[in-house]
């Protein structure tokens, strides 16, 4: 079965005290110590987003690693990717993280990892990059369109309630017929998806939301709260 599971926001760089979403990640392998590897090219390989990343997942049940642009584990990073049970794509450039990927063909070795149900999972940039399209701050100033990898039909807004200009921008863009309908998803919100099709959203915030858009149109999606209620 393949699996990708997009986070609107949230996970171990946003939430450092709430790991629901993080042990939820790690519940879709059926490995009992599950591999996971954090792909932080969006963030330029910043170390301190990679510190954060084995300082929250040294504690759970896993064994975490992470694989390097900048300064690659090994000359072949297909075996080293294969070798993984989860891949965990970071936050930061979505333009940027297309680019390298496509430039040491690490899209291609992860659609290869994908395809043999290896659990893709990330936020924000790791999030838009699956579908066809997306609302990006890539570029600067202000948010724009971009063309991610389209494994996942439609496009796609993370920070839906975290940062004030996503909201509008994406329903514009979208009214404006420069995206095609999408899903948008708080922060704490992941879409979990199974082959292509969502099959569930969950999330780590009791209030966050998912949302089905589409021209003049907002349809909420009630995620599943991930912790305790009342």
């Amino acid at each position: 079965m393949k699996q990708i599971i997009a986070l609107g926001g949230g996970g171990f760089s946003m939430e450092p005290d709430n790991p629901l979403l993080d042990e939820y990640i790690l519940n879709q392998s059926d490995k009992e110590r599950p591999k996971i590897c954090l792909v932080p090219t969006a963030s330029g390989d910043s170390e301190g987003y990679v510190a954060r990343f084995y300082a929250a997942f040294e504690r759970l049940h896993c064994e975490p690693s992470h694989l390097s642009l900048f300064r690659p584990p090994k000359r072949d990073l297909r075996a080293w990717i294969l070798d993984k049970d989860i891949v965990y794509v970071g936050g930061g450039n979505t333009k940027n993280l297309l680019a390298l990927w496509r430039e040491w063909g690490v899209d291609k070795i992860l659609y290869e990892a994908w395809q043999q149900g290896i659990v893709m999972a990330g936020l924000s940039a790791g999030s838009i990059c699956w579908f066809e399209q997306g609302v990006t701050d890539s570029y600067g100033d202000g948010l724009e369109v971009i063309e991610g990898l389209g494994w996942l039909a439609g496009s796609h807004c993370p920070h839906y309630d975290g940062e004030e200009k996503r909201r509008p921008s994406y329903q514009k863009f979208i009214n404006d017929h420069q995206l095609i309908a999408g899903v948008a998803a708080d922060d704490g919100v992941a879409l979990h998806y199974t082959d292509t099709t969502l099959a569930k959203v969950v999330s780590s915030r009791p209030d966050a939301s998912a949302y089905h858009v589409s021209l003049n149109a907002e349809k909420s999606i009630t995620p599943i709260f991930l912790g305790e209620k009342g």
